[in-house]
């Protein structure tokens, strides 16, 4: 009998460690392990990374990624990078829910727990129990067994979730009209011409002689971020191995976001490459960032992202979605957060992103991330030209720049415009004349006009009408029980709380709400989540 007890004692341990939450990602460097690299005589103490091409990828306890062949290392070393890339392909393999439940902090811990001691209780009475009351005991085992299995269903089920895109709509609406958005059952679209609002190009000492075209990120053409984004089974490094061509985020202005290294291996930002604002113009004279565009928190609220990566996941600057100080930072520059998703945070020091792309991306053969936005060029790239200082860019009329530098103490100036049918002409002003070149590329394009009738993806909860001028009213779907909510807000675009309620409200009238775009917060035991709501 008290064998009897004590394996379900032990089952029900069992049970309760496999659901118990689970870290997302470690700093890797109290991961760090000795390697010997026999091929050159040394040893290395490093974290692993990854296996990819036959090459072993390591990060250093300076955060360095360094990597070598895997017939380099010990037959030990090499045994274990095989057991563990056999254990990533197997995870790969099966990676909708079980993955999913293995890197997000698990809702269901609850209810599946003391369904496992329940099901002990009920079977040490069915240890004790008589002959004739054993049936009434496996009667109520076999319920307790499959409403725990159907709780633990549930919640892998709401896990898989997509992203809301009235969420990340949210945070691109403080910079429309220059941007425009739409979605579909597996992106989002963001649609600009790549240009900011601030003043690009000044403070470069380490010009490449590309200035600002404006380009057409419209239709087909469009910034996608993937609205069902999955967890990588190893996350790959933003380095100078990978993800050197294209972007790997785009800012909610619209601008794309690039590797913190350029193409030829080097940190831009070090290499006096950028501007103020931590950008400048690509071979195809396409203006994008470098660093993390921490100015445009300015210009939005702290509860909204800066920018989306191109894996899905949302990027916020120094403040978490509930407004709350940062908190600290994982080996991928970011954590999940206390709905359970995970975000990157931009940061003034390296990797000021993203340290490893955390969703599963696709990178071709020439170390871009695919499906993006393409920039078009109309012009051969230019040669960096030692010493010269941009200190200034300014817009000539409406088609046009005129960007000013200086070199050897003397002032230099490109003057170029373009028309509308494609005709960019090109003034090279220096102390001795002035050299035109005309070159013909794209017409330029126009961003579309937002539509008035907005489509929300309402995954918990519908919001009609909306748009609405004095009220809403709120419909639950059957994922969650309205008696779980635990506060309702209501902000605006520059953060400022309008509205709250800690309790359930059917239906909320609004008095004296200014016309414009709001987000509603709804706080659940374990979990928010947002909605967007138009006043007209």
């Amino acid at each position: 009998m008290m064998r009897i007890i004590t394996n379900l004692l032990l089952l029900a341990g069992c049970l309760s460690a496999q659901f118990l939450p689970a870290h997302g990602f470690s700093d890797n460097n109290s991961d760090l392990q000795h390697w010997s690299v026999v091929a050159e005589n040394k040893t290395i103490d490093a974290s692993f990374l990854m296996f990819k091409n036959g090459d072993v990828y390591l990060e250093t306890a300076q955060n360095e990624v360094i990597h070598f062949p895997l017939a380099a290392f010990s037959e030990a070393d090499q045994s274990f990078v095989n057991n563990k890339n056999a254990q990533i392909e197997q995870l790969n393999h099966d990676r909708s829910a079980i993955q999913s439940a293995k890197n997000t902090p698990y809702k269901g811990n609850g209810s599946w727990i003391v369904c496992c001691w329940a099901l002990l209780l009920s079977g040490g009475f069915y240890a004790l129990a008589g002959r004739q009351k054993r049936r009434l005991v496996t009667a109520a085992l076999s319920v307790l067994l499959l409403g725990g299995l159907y709780s633990f269903k549930a919640d892998i089920a709401e896990k898989l979730l997509g992203t809301d895109p009235a969420f990340i709509d949210s945070a691109f609406q403080p910079f429309k009209p220059a941007v425009n958005t739409f979605w579909d059952a597996t992106y989002f679209y963001v649609e600009s011409k790549g240009i900011p609002d601030h003043q690009m190009m000044v403070g470069i000492t380490g010009w490449q002689q590309q200035v600002p075209v404006p380009q057409c990120y419209i239709g087909t053409n469009a910034w996608p971020i993937p609205l069902n984004p999955v967890i990588a089974a190893t996350p790959v490094p933003v380095n100078p191995q990978h993800f050197l061509r294209g972007a790997v985020a785009v800012a909610a202005n619209g601008v794309a976001i690039f590797n913190p290294y350029t193409n030829t291996g080097v940190d831009a930002f070090l290499d006096g490459q950028l501007d103020n604002f931590g950008g400048h113009c690509g071979r195809a004279d396409d203006y994008h960032y470098h660093t993390a565009p921490l100015h445009l928190d300015s210009q939005t609220a702290d509860i909204l992202p800066i920018a989306f990566a191109l894996d899905g996941f949302a990027v916020y600057a120094s403040h978490e979605p509930d407004g709350s100080d940062m908190a600290p930072l994982d080996a991928n520059h970011g954590h999940y957060g206390t709905d359970g998703v995970y975000h990157y945070h931009g940061t003034t020091g390296a990797p000021y992103m993203i340290g490893n792309m955390v969703g599963q991306v696709t990178e071709d053969n020439t170390l871009q991330i695919i499906p993006q936005a393409k920039a078009s060029p109309v012009r051969p790239a230019g040669t960096p030209l030692q010493g010269a200082v941009i200190t200034d860019c300014q817009a000539n009329g409406i088609n046009g720049y005129i960007l000013t530098y200086t070199k050897g103490g003397q002032t230099y100036s490109v003057d170029y415009n373009w028309t509308l049918t494609g005709q960019y002409t090109f003034h090279f002003i220096s102390p001795t004349g002035t050299t035109t070149q005309v070159y013909n590329g794209f017409s330029q394009c126009e961003v579309p006009s937002a539509t008035k009738n907005i489509q929300l993806k309402a995954q918990k909860v519908v919001i009609f009408p909306n748009p609405t001028n004095s009220g809403f009213s709120l419909q639950w779907t059957d994922t969650i029980n309205p008696n779980d909510v635990q506060d309702i807000s209501i902000y605006n675009l520059k953060g400022e709380m309008v509205y709250q309620a800690h309790q359930l409200e059917k239906e909320i009238i609004l008095q004296n709400l200014a016309k414009g775009i709001y987000l509603i917060k709804i706080q659940l035991p374990t979990s928010q989540f947002s909605q967007k709501l138009v006043v007209e």
